[in-house]
């Protein structure tokens, strides 16, 4: 079963079409990698998954489950933001507390379960703007765990990582995989999609091939440069 088909999607943000007649389905419960380049359209096909951005044409269909987790690239997060790590993970709750209600005892524990998951508790009570890009992407992933939803939509969580960090978001997709949980990660690398179960290679706003990951290797690096979290491209903490 598909937990979202899309068909036909036109898509942007106020002017040329980003995207252009994309047809794409996310199978359900399983890790679905999008692959392409800077411009291909990875990040506004995910803010349509998301619901973040309507198309303009089109249809989106959604099979049930509860409104999906979109974890942002840290680059789109403000340094100056004035709130803690504990506090930025503690926004994923509210997804079910709203804006404005108290976190309860059990919003609390998920919150320190998510720091600990990823690696970032000893970080709490440090302002997010003071963290290495890599801790941030961690903290940023452990909001999205916060928000305990099924399906997790994630935009470059792995770019520009060290080993350390690599580690840490892998091993929390492959866990939240065997939670049955819908993984979508958006990647600049080819071989960042060879662990999903289903890839899809975007280019120019459309879809240059669906399959198996094992192809993406051979067809999803057009375009693709070295950059950060690429061969020979830097790695940050």
């Amino acid at each position: 079963m598909d937990r979202v088909v899309l068909e036909g999607v036109y898509a942007g943000y106020g002017g040329p079409d980003v995207l252009r007649g994309v047809d794409a389905r996310i199978p359900e419960g399983e890790v679905t990698a999008l692959v392409g380049a800077n411009g291909s359209g990875k990040s506004t096909l995910l803010g349509v998954l998301a619901g973040t951005l309507r198309p303009r044409a089109g249809t989106v269909t959604r099979h049930g489950g509860s409104r999906p987790a979109f974890v942002v690239q840290r680059s789109a997060v403000q340094d100056a933001l004035p709130v803690t790590v504990r506090t930025t993970v503690a926004m994923g709750r509210w997804a079910h507390r709203g804006l404005w209600r108290p976190l309860t005892r059990r919003d609390r524990a998920v919150v320190r379960e998510c720091l600990d998951r990823m690696g970032v508790a000893d970080l709490a009570d440090r302002r997010l703007g003071e963290l290495s890009g890599g801790q941030r992407q961690r903290v940023l992933v452990a909001q999205g765990l916060a928000q305990e939803a099924d399906l997790l939509l994630l935009d470059e969580p792995t770019a520009g990582l060290d080993r350390h960090a690599l580690e840490f978001v892998r091993a929390t997709v492959d866990r939240v995989r065997a939670q049955g949980v819908t993984v979508v990660h958006a990647t600049h690398a080819p071989e960042e999609a060879s662990g999903a179960d289903h890839r899809i290679v975007m280019a120019d706003g459309m879809v240059a091939a669906p399959g198996p990951p094992g192809e993406a290797a051979r067809d999803g690096g057009a375009g693709v440069g070295a950059g950060p979290g690429h061969p020979g491209g830097p790695a940050v903490r």
